[in-house]
């Protein structure tokens, strides 16, 4: 035999044992319940001895130590049911029909003992330790009637075990149903928590897409004016750059507060908007890319914008590009971090002096795609860092389609399509 075949020998022993009894890891052996069993078993016992009494005296005679003896041994097994069932089970199976081959009346006390372990057994789900009980019993008194038969007392006997076998199948399913109600609600709080964690660790990724294309765009914006106003010596320019850095610092400021109001459970667009839902802030979006490309112009790289072919959409405002490209606020806010990156790196790593950024609509989805003529190659092919996955993932969260990479005649592409109906 195998090594891997014999570690799971066992496991298959232990399967097939739980399908022929019927129980599970909740219940086999279960001492959960042992308290329970224990004051089941003390109010059985009570009321066994109780009947037994109440029923010889009115027959005018006192109980007999035997009977009361197996009864006693039969209640305080049940005890044991959680820990050991089929010594419960062989026990009482024994007791009922040696309480009336041994005792001097035919009364129906044991019949309650015989029920309540029964019963018990199959409400814990299982199977086959109701079945030893019943097959015990009828063996014993199968021996007795050889002995001395009687139609009518054959007849009672039967009729009891098929009234405790129904009853025992009744309570089985019962709790097999019961048990499957409680592990589909745990199974369902799992699932909750699962999802909450799942969607925490998306807005944790949000923030942190948030937090780099803000910081990195706008803080790289405001590296270059001031390296630029170092550099100069006409006052206006100087000027002209701090204003320019006052400008980005602000923008700055304005979208890292939106950006940690995700913190606080508010999203985006909310965050932007007064408790009647009116915009406080200009939430980001394809209305925010005319004021985009003149800023990143500003700092020095010459910057197209095309909509749909018409280029030199920069000039026109916000609100006319927004209108002409009529993208959802999600599209449109994903457009625009994809440009604004893109930008960024292009400023910072490729050594452009041209790019342009172009919004082309089709039928069913909408295409952004920015192109620099820098100096990357098709060689200089490199893993993707922080910026390109941010891209890729906001994308895949809205569906579309992502890539960037050197094109072959020089330059880098980056081009994002979503689905918008």
């Amino acid at each position: 035999m195998a090594a891997g075949s014999v570690g799971t020998e066992p496991g298959r022993a232990r399967a097939m044992w739980r399908a022929l009894v019927g129980t599970g890891p909740r219940v086999e052996r279960d001492r959960s319940d042992t308290p329970t069993d224990v004051a089941i078993a003390v109010v059985t016992a009570a009321a066994l001895l109780i009947a037994e009494v109440l029923v010889e005296f009115d027959r005018g005679g006192l109980p007999a130590p035997q009977s009361m003896a197996l009864l006693l041994v039969g209640a305080a097994s049940l005890a044991i049911l959680g820990r050991w069932p089929f010594v419960t089970a062989v026990v009482v199976g024994l007791s009922l029909p040696l309480y009336y081959v041994t005792g001097p009346t035919d009364a129906w006390t044991a019949w309650l003992l015989f029920f309540v372990a029964v019963i018990r057994l199959a409400a814990r789900g299982l199977r086959a330790a109701p079945a030893l009980t019943i097959l015990v019993a009828l063996g014993v008194f199968m021996v007795g009637e050889s002995m001395a038969f009687e139609p009518w007392r054959a007849l009672t006997i039967l009729a009891w075990m098929i009234v405790v076998v129904a009853a025992a199948e009744i309570f089985r399913h019962r709790a097999a149903y019961l048990r499957q109600v409680e592990e589909r609600m745990l199974e369902a709080e799992r699932t909750r928590e699962e999802e909450a964690r799942r969607r925490a660790t998306e807005e944790r990724l949000h923030i942190a897409r948030e937090l780099h294309d803000v910081i990195a765009h706008n803080i790289s914006l405001i590296n270059v004016q001031a390296a630029s106003a170092v550099h100069r010596r006409d006052p206006d320019e100087t000027y002209a750059a701090l204003e320019a850095i006052k400008t980005a610092s602000k923008d700055t400021l304005r979208e890292l507060r939106a950006t940690l109001g995700v913190l606080r459970q508010v999203d985006e667009i909310e965050s932007a908007c007064t408790g009647d839902g009116v915009p406080v802030a200009p939430t980001r979006g394809v209305d925010q890319l005319p004021e985009l490309v003149r800023r990143t112009r500003e700092a020095g790289l010459d910057v197209r914008l095309i909509v749909d072919g018409v280029e030199d959409a920069d000039r026109a405002d916000g609100a006319t590009v927004a209108a002409a490209v009529g993208l959802p606020a999600p599209v449109g806010l994903a457009t625009y971090r994809i440009a604004q990156e893109a930008l960024t790196n292009i400023r910072r790593h490729s050594g452009a002096h041209r790019a342009d950024v172009a919004i082309e609509r089709a039928p069913g989805e909408v295409a952004v795609r920015i192109v620099d003529d820098g100096r990357a190659t098709a060689a200089d092919a490199r893993p993707e860092g922080n910026g390109l996955r941010g891209m890729r993932e906001r994308v895949s969260a809205l569906g579309g389609r992502f890539e960037a990479g050197p094109l072959p005649t020089g330059g880098f592409l980056v081009r994002a399509v979503f689905p918008v109906r």
